[in-house]
């Protein structure tokens, strides 16, 4: 009889330390929401000078492009057109970019 006792006791324990820990998960809940929302507030926060930061890049690998490509154009290189072509899309991509993160998370 006290051997049962034992054991249901230690089962009314254990039973008592899972509901415990289970409030104890579902009260840590709460906090990992605001803190996500300060995460998101924060890092929209820094979009604005990224996008400024990826046109200053763009504007920087078009003049290095414009550049490469005069300096192939005046040396009689046949392949001028196809380096033009893929400058000119890297900055377009670059600007797009921009575009597109500044318009998706505002």
């Amino acid at each position: 009889m006290k051997k049962q006792m034992k054991e249901q006791t230690k089962k009314l324990l254990a039973l008592c330390m899972m509901i415990f820990l289970q409030i104890e998960y579902v009260m840590a809940q709460d906090g990992g929401k605001a803190g996500l929302e300060e995460a998101t507030t924060m890092i929209t926060g820094y979009f604005d000078p990224a996008v400024k930061l990826i046109y200053a890049i763009g504007a920087v690998c078009g003049l290095i492009g414009g550049i490469k490509i005069y300096g192939k154009i005046q040396g009689g290189d046949q392949d001028a057109g196809k380096s033009a072509g893929m400058w000119f899309g890297g900055c377009i991509f670059l600007v797009v970019v921009g575009t597109v993160l500044k318009s998706f998370f505002q």
